[in-house]
Parts: structure tokens; sequence; C-alpha cells
């Protein structure tokens, strides 16, 4: 038997970063990761943004910078050209253990090729009280006052306790990281359309000059197609703008699913937290949400400690809730109302949607695809371009 103050439950960003707030408090923390190592799996593309890069101190050697953004369809193409580097592409096993040193060196424990495999709970209250999980060691129980749950899709402990459902619309991504004769590393590309994908979009996010993820991203239920077949297709026929690149090798391959229905109506319980893609906190637009992972899990990690003196109650814990869907519900429910546009367009009306995107400033662009909406912003953008499908698209942002 073993007591900690706070088990974590996974070991990707989310986890990782509650691990280190919650240690860096004073905790006593345990994280297990159920693969053999941190960032064994690439689950993500690994797109996001500098600003919050910055914000959250992540280093630049982590990230390949991003000022260029080019969205093609099956007969029309635009770029978007800026002059600073506003999004980055990630090195996603890097950061993942780079975030796991922070935590070790704040105090925290991480159990690598650990499955959690059955939660206890207070009898006559569904209060956790421990875990039993299978480690290297053997099969271990312990005791603990609060369980974070940084399963990812999986929502391992939150279904577990019956607490939350299967996600009923998510996003499934195959991609492969490749070797090419050479890419524009400063620009990353989008393509929609039913030669990518009928239901969602193909990507081209460059690390270097010679290497690149090419992805294709699946909504389901709308569509019931393999992601993997139709990225393999576009790499064999060399669909534009594949054959730009030249000789196109994979070295790596990743597939992942994320939460595409918005937030959880609850992401706290007595003596538990959802954090991360548990708790549904990602950008359906694009369908990346490490950014908000790590700002999250940090803040699950902070009031998770300070919760301790309180038993960990679900009282003690709804600030982290509180805080987190202030901050992010809105823009997850706008997003998903611009998605759902998105999602039912035919070729042609890709190809005229499109062209709403060319005359957006940079700025304009990176608020719109990166979720930050607000009323102001998205009036402002209506007033700018008076385009009719433009007022119809933003105005799907700004209704209530």
């Amino acid at each position: 038997m073993y007591n900690y103050d706070i088990a974590i439950v996974g070991g990707g960003p989310a986890g990782l970063s509650a691990a280190y707030t919650a240690a860096k408090s004073g905790a006593r923390v345990i994280l297990f990761e159920r693969e053999k190592s941190i960032g064994q799996y690439v689950r993500t593309s690994g797109v996001s943004w500098i600003g919050e890069m910055k914000k959250l101190e992540i280093p630049e050697e982590i990230y390949n910078p991003i000022k260029n953004y080019r969205f093609v369809s099956p007969n029309n193409e635009i770029t978007i050209t800026g002059t600073e580097y506003r999004s980055c592409v990630l090195d996603v096993r890097s950061l993942y253990q780079y975030l796991s040193f922070l935590a070790i060196k704040a105090g925290a424990e991480i159990s690598i090729n650990s499955n959690v495999i059955d939660v206890l709970c207070i009898k006559n209250n569904n209060k956790i009280s421990g875990l039993i999980v299978n480690t290297p060691k053997g099969k271990v129980e312990l005791r603990t006052s609060l369980v974070i749950d940084a399963s990812g899709f999986n929502s391992f402990i939150g279904r577990k306790l019956g607490y939350v459902s299967t996600w009923k619309r998510y996003g499934v991504g195959a991609e492969y990281e490749c070797y090419c004769d050479q890419i524009d590393h400063e620009t990353w590309t989008l393509m929609v359309g039913s030669i990518y994908s009928p239901a969602g979009y193909a990507w081209l996010f460059p690390l270097s000059p010679n290497r690149v993820r090419i992805g294709v991203g699946i909504g389901k239920p709308e569509s019931m197609l393999d992601p993997l077949k139709l990225l393999n297709q576009i790499i064999e026929k060399k669909t534009k703008p594949l054959m730009e690149l030249g000789n196109i090798q994979p070295i790596e391959y990743h597939y992942g699913y994320i939460p595409n229905e918005g937030a959880r109506k609850c992401s706290v319980f007595d003596g538990l937290i959802l954090v991360g893609d548990s708790a549904g906190q990602s950008n359906p637009l694009v369908l990346e949400g490490i950014r908000h992972a790590i700002e999250f899990g940090r803040l699950a990690g902070q009031i998770g400690s300070e919760s301790l003196i309180s038993s960990c109650s679900k009282n003690s814990l709804i600030h982290y809730e509180n805080e987190w869907k202030k901050q992010l519900s809105s823009k997850i429910e706008s997003a998903l109302r611009v998605q759902s546009r998105w999602i039912g367009l035919t070729d042609d009306e890709w190809d005229h949607e499109i062209s709403i995107l060319r005359h957006m400033s940079v700025d304009e662009f990176i608020d719109f695809i990166s979720s930050e909406f607000s009323p102001r912003k998205m009036i402002k953008l209506a007033l700018n371009h008076p385009k009719l499908i433009a007022r119809q698209l933003f105005n799907l942002i700004i209704k209530k």
C-alpha cells in the first residue's frame, strides 16, 4: 500500500503539467503513464501558436515557427502571408519529455509502463480513495486524496466511475512524419474538399526544410471512411500540392482521436478532476488542444493541491471548472458552429468559401482559426468584409 496526495492518470501535456504545479505546491504526486516512455506514441499533429507557447515558457527549440498560411481546395487556393511568426509546429515528443522533466524537478514521481486497472472508492460514497495499477514492479494499490484524469480521449477514470460517457462526436487523424526533398518550412497548408477528406481536412505541417507531417482528419460520425486509406491515396497520387515536395518517404506513423462535441458538462467531482481531452478542452476548427492541456493542466494541479485541506470535495474543486470554462467554453461553442457549416460543404462551396479568407489580415485570420473569438472582434470582421457569405459565417460565431 502506497499513499499519495494526488495521483494523475496519463502522461500527456495535461497530466504532466498538472504534476508539475501540484508538486511545486508541495503535494506528494505520482503520475502513471501506460506507455513504455513519455511521448512514445505521437497522437497529434502538433500545430499550435507561438504567443501561447511563450506565455507557457516552452523553449523555442521545441517548435518550428510558421508565418504563412495556405489553403487549398479542389479548384482554388489562397495564401495568407505574414511578416511575423505566429503559429508553430511542435516537436511533440520533445515537448512531452520537457514537461516531464519540469514535473520531476518539482518533485513529482512518474511511473511509466503503468496501467491503471481499477478505481477504489469509499463504501457508501462514490468518492475516490485510491487506484489499483499494474506497474513494472507488479500490481500496486495506492491511497490518494485526489485523482486527476488526464487519460485523454478515453476519459478512463471518469468513464469507470460512470460520471461521463464515451465521446459521440470526435475526429480521427492519421499522419506520416516524412522526409521530403523540399518544403517551405515557414508555411503550413490545410487542404479541404472530397479528394482530401469528405468530413474534415488534410494538412502539411513542416518541421524543417526536409521534414513534414502529412495527415488526414475525418469527423465521426459524419464519415465512416478510414483516414489512413485517404492519406495513402493522396501520397501515392501526389495530390496537389504534394507534387511540390519531390520525393516523399514516411519515417514515422501517428494516429489519434480527439473529442469534437464541446466541453464536458461537468469536469469536477468529489476527489476527481478531468483535464485535457478528458474534459473536452480542444479547438474544434483545427482540432488542436496542446496549449489548453498545458494551461489547464497547470490550473488543475494548483487547485487540486489547494483543495487537499478540504478533502478534495467537489465544492473545493469547482473553481477549476469555473475558471477554464470562463476562458474557453464560448470559444468552443462558436468554433463548433463554424465547423458544423464547414463539414457539410461541397467541393464547389469550398472553392468559394476559402475566398472569404483571402482578404483577411494575418491578425484576423489567427484570431479566427485559433478560435480566439469575441463579439467585438467578429463584428469588426463582418464590417471589414461585407460580402454576404462572410457575414453569414461571422454571424454563426456571434450568434447567442
